[in-house]
């Protein structure tokens, strides 16, 4: 469906500057500062080089000039959903933009085969004082839809998107997340043999990102493809068993979404088994969290856990009147944002509903081993009153590492975790499993 050859692309920094109403004053600027506008009109010409192709060393580390793609190579199977993730200006969106068309690349090509729909920018191609009725035609026709296919699909466009109420007004009068909405039904219904779609999603709330997320699902069992880029790595691992990760206009990984999520995740976050808190205490609060520590069963700090090895979490906390129906909670979540657990104090002690006086208290969770898939994972603590009133709450104090010395079982096993459970298998029938029986003259085993 999409073979992506070397596809790069550069652009010039401070291009306004550049440019002059007339002859005139573009020779009285040359005039006034010969110098600096010499090294403006040069890179200029360097930029038009690299433009011709024309690229040297001397070209490519020009100070104004920025790539925001070098040297990109892949290729997309048809039926196949792949997602795009990268840090803001990996180069994530100016990919899309030249596989829309929408801009050429300075070098390299993409080969791009069937319909496509892309969905780039929040309500694209709407007219701000046309009703929502008449923009679902014009948009549309945008994305290559006839009328009679766009009236044959308009009840149901106008039902996905949930701004029936409001269908005859002018969208000027519309939210970001209903013009979001109306926009993204309209090219989810065009049947295109390839959907690309950009971080719209975002703008949506969390039902009709759900929906958004189900139609893509239901895209790609129709057999098309979809190219989707997203910051929200639980989206990205639920849709796309591909994904793409873009560094600095690279591709750094390409792979299972599982891997690259996972190593995308990680990248650049170290490991900490102790934290203290230094900040001062929160304005009207009456307990702190002061430290937390990952220790072995032995009490050593540790930033890696084996598979099968135990480990436990001490985390210590001051209070400085009574306080009633105070907990202490962690929350882990794993690499791809997800979270793994959340516990309490007072799930399994008897501090549930007692008062805790002031004084400094340590608190200390015990985990199993063979719970947690290897992996990287991050424990926010808190403390919390009646279960719902946060006091003090710090996220990803402590950052380890499962390893998978101990780990004998598929690292592809489906879940969150991979509890080593207890089982037990009898034989509740002597009679013998192997049966022969007669059929079409034939003797088969049972």
């Amino acid at each position: 469906m999409i073979k992506a050859e070397n596809i790069s692309k550069c652009y010039r920094i401070g291009l306004k500057d550049a440019v002059h109403d007339s002859i005139g004053s573009a020779l009285l600027s040359f005039i006034n500062s010969p110098l600096r506008n010499y090294r403006k009109y040069r890179s200029l010409y360097k930029f038009d080089d690299i433009n011709s192709n024309k690229m040297d060393d001397s070209n490519t580390k020009s100070s104004n000039i920025i790539w925001a793609l070098k040297d990109v190579c892949f290729e997309i199977k048809t039926g196949e959903v792949v997602g795009i993730i990268g840090r803001n200006g990996a180069g994530k969106t100016s990919l899309l933009k030249i596989l829309s068309k929408i801009t050429d690349p300075t070098s390299g090509r993409a080969e791009i085969h069937g319909r496509v729909a892309s969905l780039l920018e929040v309500g694209t191609g709407f007219h701000p004082e046309l009703t929502g009725r008449e923009n679902v035609f014009l948009n549309g026709a945008v994305l290559g839809m006839d009328k009679k296919e766009i009236k044959s699909k308009f009840d149901e466009i106008v039902e996905f998107s949930g701004v029936e109420r409001f269908i005859d007004t002018p969208v000027k009068r519309y939210s970001s997340g209903m013009t979001v909405r109306l926009a993204f039904s309209v090219a989810a219904h065009l049947e295109p043999e390839l959907l690309l779609v950009d971080e719209v999603l975002a703008v949506g709330d969390a039902e009709f990102q759900q929906k958004c997320l189900g139609k893509m699902g239901r895209v790609s069992r129709e057999g098309r493809t979809v190219l989707f880029v997203s910051h929200n790595m639980g989206a990205i691992a639920q849709l796309c068993p591909r994904s793409i990760w873009l560094e600095e206009g690279e591709v750094k990984l390409d792979g299972s979404s599982s891997e690259v999520v996972g190593a995308y995740l990680s990248s650049g976050i170290l490991s900490s088994s102790s934290w203290t808190n230094s900040s001062s205490w929160p304005e009207g609060s009456q307990a702190q969290i002061k430290s937390a520590r990952l220790l072995s069963p032995d009490n050593q700090k540790m930033a890696i856990v084996n598979f099968n090895s135990q480990f436990r979490v001490e985390i210590t906390y001051e209070i400085v009147e009574p306080m009633r129906n105070l907990s202490l909670l962690t929350r882990l979540t794993n690499s791809q944002g997800n979270v793994v657990w959340t516990s309490w104090d007072t799930d399994t002690t008897n501090w549930d509903g007692r008062v805790r006086g002031s004084g400094r208290y340590i608190s200390v969770c015990k985990a199993p081993g063979g719970l947690l898939k290897p992996g990287h994972y991050q424990l926010s603590v808190g403390l919390v009153l009646d279960r719902r009133t946060l006091a003090d709450y710090h996220e990803h104090v402590l950052r380890f590492e499962v390893s998978q010395i101990g780990y004998l079982l598929n690292l592809n096993r489906l879940g969150i975790i991979t509890p080593l459970l207890e089982w037990d298998v009898k034989r509740i029938d002597e009679t013998c499993s192997t049966t022969q029986t007669q059929a079409n003259g034939k003797s088969s085993r049972v």
